[in-house]
């Protein structure tokens, strides 16, 4: 019932916006996610900024607005063009692909979600488990913070980041909303809310590139195996999932694919889709994150350059009302939600990581779609690299194989340089090569399938002189055979190599361990609405609020800067009886318990010196202890409970 909930969260309002603007088949399936997360990009300034609560109920309706605005406007534009180009209207249907061929890519993408479900779900080892990454507890916090308060506002949620009263905190947090709307039905609780929305993203991947190559009349068993390779390669999604979790990100990146095929609708227009779908998409992508508009543009840019060389066939007068409407929607909708970013531009520009690989090295890793790999992933890289070749000398799909150029090159130099060009290029990545190395493996999953799908034609042509079967059957018996050796040396898509991969942030600890879990549950039965708790910003108490709902004093693993409240009591909590001013922050902050947590987000973090100081004496009572945390009552703070909350025991206890 819960992954129904989220999938239902994921597709149903791109569904119904989708259909009412004229979408339909496989580019409708795949664009359900990329259009959700569109309406709920938009959704959010307008629903907040009236005072609407973020809801359900409220959501609901707003998408059926906007459908029907979409539906309203498709209406007359359809008629409009019908009357001027009645030639326009009737070739607008594309003709249909057999059953047979349907039935063909729907096994490829059954394929690549049966894989990237089986690979997450034994690397995160059930979806009850705490991602233990850095950035994993921000994303609980907010989803539940967008839950509880009801307004999903950037504006509004700087507390989760220890910064209050900071009016013009910006975060994307376009993903959150959508699962704050979940998060609580159905007896969903945060790590299964959280986890199942990873599983949701993981296999829209191979819905979004069979979309994709369909529509750019890529051969329909190229088509199912570049939909089924989609989930073996390790740097996209599985790197991005482990290391930071960047969840956010993973799912805009899985929205490309969608994108793609949209975007196709500008060089064969289909009344308004296209560019309403775009306009709404880059929404979605700019809300998801903001860096994602910039990989867009990028593919859109080689598409019009293949146009202008006539790699892809165009009819300018009949494109060039959709081309141009596609680029007011994309500024109208997506300025206003990029303008709010600049506030923290200098941050994310500013970030720095080491490179990680020599210059040679780095080549190595993009030719054989192997990014960040200890070791290349040779039986799907080999491959995808011959189908490079494949698609240069059919002409077939060359924007994709100059984005490979492009984002395979701009990987290679970020993760080998250090320049101060290179650190410009890339820094709305945060200068971070794991971020562009996830841009790598569609054109791989595009190039593999080309090789499989000429594979099994070379395979027909050598054995149909020898066995009497039509050369489409023979084909389709060439791919099986190429996918079941592949399939093979591979272990099954990399299943275990990338399980084991994703695993290395899954587990009981270093940060929050089960027995750390039970201690937040006690504190959410022991405090009280408006009751912080204080903790170490270090350890994994900045989970409490996501997985419990405990407020805590340090809200995240950076840290509260040291002129304020919480920055203050975590140098000086344990001289409580020596600086008055201690006793005041803590009443003013409404605490009256300390937990101490033995998890560690990474080996070389400093802990809150005043809180690590903490020990049972007249001033803090032990309340609560157990193999991964001990509770304190803070002396003298019994006055900050309010009704409802039981004031704990006088003895330790725990489990």
């Amino acid at each position: 019932m819960n992954v129904v909930l989220i999938l239902l969260a994921f597709w149903v309002p791109g569904l119904v916006f989708g259909t009412a603007i004229g979408l339909r088949g496989w580019t409708l399936a795949a664009a359900g996610p990329l259009l959700t997360f569109g309406i709920v990009a938009l959704g959010i300034p307008v629903l907040g900024g009236l005072g609407i609560r973020w809801n359900l109920l409220d959501v609901a309706l707003w998408t059926v607005l906007v459908a029907l605005i979409g539906f309203g406007l498709g209406f007359a534009v359809r008629r409009f063009t019908a009357r001027r180009h009645p030639d326009w209207v009737a070739d607008e249907e594309k003709p249909a692909r057999s059953i047979r061929d349907h039935v063909l890519i729907g096994l490829g993408v059954a394929v690549g979600m049966a894989v990237g479900t089986v690979t997450f779900l034994r690397g995160s080892h059930g979806i009850d488990n705490v991602q233990q990454g850095f950035d994993a507890p921000f994303h609980g916090n907010l989803v539940r913070w967008i839950a509880e308060h009801g307004d999903a506002r950037p504006s509004t949620v700087g507390t989760i980041a220890n910064l209050p009263n900071q009016t013009n905190y910006f975060y994307p947090d376009t993903y959150h909303a959508l699962l704050a709307l979940v998060f609580g039905k159905g007896g969903l609780t945060m790590m299964p809310t959280l986890n199942l929305a990873v599983l949701a993203v993981i296999i829209s991947v191979p819905l979004g590139v069979a979309a994709m190559c369909r529509a750019w009349n890529m051969p329909p068993l190229a088509v199912a195996a570049a939909a089924a390779v989609t989930t073996w390669f390790t740097a996209f999604p599985y790197d991005s999932l482990w290391r930071g979790p960047l969840w956010p990100y993973v799912a805009g990146v899985a929205m490309i694919p969608a994108m793609l095929a949209l975007a196709k609708y500008l060089l064969r227009p289909r009344g308004i889709a296209g560019p309403v779908a775009i306009g709404v998409g880059v929404a979605g992508l700019t809300g998801l994150h903001t860096s994602l508009v910039f990989v867009i543009a990028v593919y859109f840019i080689l598409i019009l350059i293949a146009v202008l060389l006539r790699w892809e066939k165009i009819d300018w007068r009949r494109s060039a009302p959709s081309l141009v409407t596609t680029v007011v929607l994309a500024v109208v909708l997506g300025v206003p939600l990029v303008l709010p970013s600049l506030y923290n531009a200098g941050g994310v520009t500013g970030a720095y990581w080491s490179s990680e690989a020599s210059v040679t090295g780095g080549i190595g890793e993009t030719i054989t779609f192997s990014p960040m790999a200890d070791f290349p992933q040779w039986w799907i890289g080999v491959p995808a690299l011959i189908g490079i070749f494949l698609l240069v000398k059919r002409r077939r799909m060359m924007w994709m194989v100059g984005a490979y150029i492009v984002f395979g090159g701009l990987f290679a130099a970020t993760v080998s340089l250090e320049t101060p060009l290179i650190h410009t290029i890339t820094g709305i990545f945060y200068n971070d090569h794991w971020r562009i190395a996830a841009l790598v493996p569609l054109a791989g999953a595009v190039a593999f399938g080309e090789f499989v799908d000429t594979s099994g034609h070379w395979f027909a042509r050598k054995v149909g002189t020898r066995v009497h079967l039509k050369p489409a059957t023979l084909t389709l018996v060439g791919v099986l055979l190429v996918g079941l050796v592949l399939g093979g040396l591979s272990r099954g898509g990399y299943i275990g190599r990338n399980s084991s991969r994703l695993g290395i942030n899954y587990g009981n600890g270093p940060t929050v361990s089960k027995a750390e879990e039970a201690a937040y549950t006690w504190l959410a039965q022991h405090t009280a609405p408006g009751e912080a708790v204080m903790n170490d910003r270090s350890d994994g108490s900045v989970w409490m609020y996501a997985l419990s709902g405990v407020t805590p004093v340090e809200w995240t693993f950076y840290g509260a800067d040291a002129s304020t409240k919480a920055g203050y009591l975590s140098v000086w909590l344990d001289d409580i009886d020596k600086y008055p001013q201690v006793r005041k922050d803590l009443t003013d902050l409404h605490v009256r318990y300390v937990i101490v947590g033995k998890g560690l987000v990474t080996p070389d973090s400093v802990r809150s010196v005043g809180v690590a100081r903490v020990a049972p004496g007249p001033e803090f009572h032990e309340v609560f202890r157990n193999d991964g945390a001990t509770i304190y009552q803070i002396e003298g703070q019994q006055g900050v409970v309010t009704a409802g909350a039981s004031p704990g025991s006088d003895r330790p206890h725990g489990q």
